[in-house]
């Protein structure tokens, strides 16, 4: 049996922002987005192809994303390239992909 370090409980306005964090990446796409920029940079194009969305559909994910404060956007000539700015999610990704990946299974 595993052992849990008893933490104390977070305040209500950091499990509000989780949740808002959760309820913004619950989604496949999205999901798999966090993954490649982890990675690293991409554009809009790129993470489109990457995920096969629509380049509108990829644009949508994006900005909600990035207004729940968990991406930036930075603008190269007529490209936007996006990155990780809630180095949070780091962390979080590799708990979803240890409890939900194939070695899981």
């Amino acid at each position: 049996m595993e052992e849990y370090k008893i933490t104390p409980l977070p305040d209500s306005g950091h499990l509000e922002k989780a949740s808002d964090c959760l309820r913004t990446i619950a989604h496949p796409v999205r999901l798999r987005m966090v993954q490649l920029l982890m990675r690293g940079r991409y554009s809009v194009g790129e993470l489109a192809i990457s995920c096969k969305v629509q380049n509108h559909m990829a644009s949508e994910h994006l900005r909600l994303m990035q207004r729940a404060g968990l991406l930036r956007s930075q603008r190269e000539g007529r490209k936007i390239y996006y990155s990780i700015r809630q180095k949070g999610l780091f962390g979080l990704m590799e708990r979803v992909e240890s409890l939900y990946g194939e070695e899981a299974t």
